[in-house]
């Protein structure tokens, strides 16, 4: 009997998605599986937004960015009620045996609830730029977005150099500082400040003195737009939450200049690289890694292996529960932070 397979896009789009959904069809296809793709995440099963995918529909995918079938944040759960119903009764219609979701966080513990809740036959793949689910070394998408955040701390060292100044460049990443970690440090930043240690701007400061009074023309601050900032023993760190009770980020980076150039009468600018992150093709790691992930949650669709996500452990593409991926958020630990101990020194009390 010929299986119909659902699939969907959900959350903020990562370099890779098309890769994902490459590797799931053509697996899938392959066992003459039937696929049907919804649109702009968990709001096409909420709408019965849908359309059959073929072969065609992936000629050349994997190598372009953005998603195939659209991306939203809309979350069933958000209205339980309303909304749930609306996605069983989808699920009935197009008389799927399985859906997968390709996500992060929010995405994918929708995912683990319709299965726990209402044994809906689901299957993930762990999508988004910020590395921050748990049971998997990396998400795709991750190192495309560490690639551009890099290479802009690369091109704007020649500016930063010609004139003089300290460039503070804001990177992705509201609760964990994967991106801004491995792009600092790559790029040589002279100071990392991240959302797992707090932020003193006076020390910050007091190093980037110390560095001009020993004869640094330049220097780049790297930080993510969810690092704590404190000034005097206060936070200054946004409190307000928005529309989904997440705490509102941003602006970091242009605090960070304004304190610095006032404190130190050294030129600093804020750059904000803001979707810049997810944008354009996927690096060649990206593409290949979600390809073998899609592939992965085609078998694990194909043996009927519902609530589990594919994933990398220690290089190998494994496969894992639902639940163990959406339980907890994986920030950056002690140990990464302390290997690289000189870039992250801006901590701690002033």
């Amino acid at each position: 009997m010929t299986m119909r397979v659902g699939v969907l896009t959900g959350g903020g789009d990562a370099p890779g998605l098309n890769a994902a959904i490459c590797g799931l069809a053509r697996r899938l296809l392959a066992a003459n599986a039937e696929l049907v793709g919804f649109a702009d995440g968990w709001r096409g099963l909420i709408d019965d937004a849908a359309r059959p995918l073929q072969h065609a529909d992936f000629q050349h995918l994997l190598v372009y960015g953005g998603t195939l079938l659209g991306s939203s944040g809309d979350n069933p759960y958000r209205d339980p009620a309303t909304m749930v119903p609306k996605v069983l009764a989808t699920i009935a219609r197009h008389r799927l045996d399985a859906l997968v979701a390709i996500g992060g966080e929010g995405t994918l513990g929708a995912a683990d609830r319709l299965f726990t809740e209402h044994q809906v036959p689901v299957v993930g793949v762990p999508k988004t730029i910020d590395n921050d689910l748990d049971a998997t070394d990396f998400t795709f998408g991750f190192f495309s977005a560490v690639e551009v955040a890099t290479r802009a701390m690369d091109d704007l060292r020649s500016t930063a150099e010609s004139h003089g100044r300290v460039m503070v460049v804001e990177c992705m990443g509201r609760h964990a500082g994967w991106i801004t970690a491995y792009a600092g440090v790559a790029a040589g930043a002279e100071a990392v400040l991240v959302p797992e240690r707090p932020v003193h701007l006076e020390e910050l400061c007091q190093n980037l003195a110390r560095l001009r009074q020993a004869g640094s023309r330049s220097a780049i601050v790297a930080v993510a737009e969810g690092a704590r900032l404190h000034e005097d023993g206060k936070c200054l760190s946004s409190m307000d939450k928005d529309e989904f009770g997440e705490f509102k980020t941003g602006g970091a980076a242009a605090t960070i200049a304004k304190r610095v150039q006032a404190r130190l009468g050294w030129e600093a600018r804020p750059v904000v690289l803001g979707h810049l992150q997810r944008a354009g093709k996927p690096i060649a790691f990206d593409r290949i890694f979600a390809l073998r992930l899609g592939a992965r949650a085609a078998r694990l669709v194909l043996e009927r292996r519902f609530g589990y996500m594919s994933a990398m452990r220690s290089g190998e593409i494994v496969d894992v529960p639902l639940r163990a991926a959406v339980a907890a958020r994986k920030t950056l630990t002690d140990q990464f932070l302390d290997r690289y101990e000189s870039f992250f020194m801006p901590i701690g009390g002033p």
